[in-house]
């Protein structure tokens, strides 16, 4: 009787439907899955391709996010617009801001010269600050600790599980930290990048790289501005521009034509986000040769 009991107890726990949870990018689902497994059930806003600045969500997103416990947003552009259309259409739902507790730095935009500091930001600054935490290991520590508590308060029963799965991909993330660390140890004093949409300033303050960026705040660079460019890459032997493949790679590939290097993509939004950053990274290290 008890090993029957036993049975029927398991069979109701496997049954219950999985915690339905949605986040407004790719590489958030990545986390998700590290941290709640099996116990949550994962959709995203913005999807494969799309631009997570000007991303409009589909009917059919806002009607699958009715059924959602929790949101977790990032701090991408598109959330200033929509988050209080997604809590007014499922008001019962939580939003949670994976970004507290990061640090903002501001968007790269191109000095006169073309200048970046040692935290990857050029001279002057744009005033917006930059979304794009989740390229920063050591950020993505503290994303996921928001994570946690956000899982365990809405489902207190999984507490051990979420906890212990989140001991382990902090573990990892400490690893792939190291691990990137160790690629750019010996790089030298110029470790400069060229980036057509500037993404990349906190992997660049993490790991001691200077990205120098092509367009800012969505604008094209000018004529004399991609000349400027231009001079810049062959002054500092730069061969490889990297884009994204949410924008357009136009400049980019004026740019390369110009001196004799090779267009690169490196997607901040990939899914596969612990592969994808080491190949990124490897690129860089590449590049930065």
């Amino acid at each position: 009787m008890t090993a029957l009991l036993w049975v029927i107890f398991m069979c109701h726990a496997y049954a219950a439907d999985p915690l339905k949870v949605t986040a407004s990018i790719l590489p958030q689902k990545y986390f998700l899955e590290q941290i709640g497994g099996n116990r949550i059930d994962i959709s995203v806003m913005v999807l494969p391709g799309a631009n997570p600045a000007t991303y409009e969500p589909k009917p059919k997103q806002m009607v699958n996010l009715t059924r959602s416990r929790i949101y977790f947003a990032i701090g991408v552009p598109f959330e200033t617009a929509w988050l209080d259309k997604f809590a007014h259409a499922s008001p019962k739902m939580q939003i949670v801001a994976t970004q507290e507790g990061v640090e903002k730095i501001p968007m790269i935009k191109a000095g006169r010269h073309g200048r970046v500091n040692h935290y990857g930001t050029a001279v002057p600054v744009a005033r917006v600050l930059d979304p794009h935490i989740w390229l920063s290991p050591p950020l993505v520590m503290l994303q996921v600790r928001n994570i946690l508590a956000a899982l365990v308060k809405a489902d207190p029963a999984g507490r051990s599980f979420y906890q212990a799965n989140y001991k382990a991909f902090v573990t990892e993330l400490v690893d792939l930290d190291l691990k990137i660390s160790s690629l750019f140890a010996d790089s030298g004093p110029e470790k400069r990048f060229m980036v057509y949409h500037p993404a990349w300033g906190y992997f660049a303050r993490a790991y001691g790289l200077m990205q120098i960026p092509v367009e800012a705040e969505g604008k094209e660079p000018t004529p004399r501005g991609l000349q400027r460019l231009i001079g810049e890459a062959k002054e500092k032997g730069i061969r490889a521009i990297f884009v994204q493949p949410q924008f357009s790679t136009k400049s980019a590939e004026t740019i390369a034509r110009a001196i004799n290097g090779r267009v690169v993509v490196a997607d901040p939004l990939a899914l596969d986000w612990r592969a994808n950053l080491l190949h990124v990274a490897e690129a860089f290290k590449t590049a930065i040769k």
